[in-house]
């Protein structure tokens, strides 16, 4: 990928870890008001908003180990996301077709990512 293109994918990306954020935040306010959804939809907005929050950071690394260490955290942060929202379908608190989108947008992010700390770790 040339410089330009990856400057391009990098904003294109915080845009969409953005939207993932606010997409959690609207589905957390569905949420009923029972004690475990409350427990764990904040779990959920808690690791869900990581990812915007670490991709950014990542964008601003200083170093090639640096962005390593943020897409590294990103991951983990995606992965425990999909995990709450799995929790959430398992105890059926909300239905599948409510988290569909959701769910799908953190398998996406988190396989993305997973591939480019990849390629970085590659090139050390």
């Amino acid at each position: 990928m040339e410089s330009n293109e990856r400057i391009e994918f990098a904003e294109m990306f915080k845009k969409r870890t953005k939207k993932f954020v606010v997409d959690n935040i609207s589905f957390f306010k569905t949420l009923p008001k029972t004690e475990e959804a409350k427990i764990i939809g904040r779990q959920l907005l808690r690791s869900a908003s990581s990812v915007g929050a670490n991709y950014r950071a990542a964008c601003r690394a200083r170093s090639q180990a640096e962005f390593h260490a943020k897409l590294s955290i990103v991951v983990e942060e995606a992965d425990e996301a999909a995990f709450w929202m799995e929790v959430l379908i398992d105890a059926e608190i909300v239905k599948r077709l409510d988290l569909e989108l959701l769910l799908d947008e953190a398998n996406q992010i988190l396989k993305i990512v997973s591939a480019s700390r990849k390629t970085v770790s590659l090139k050390k």
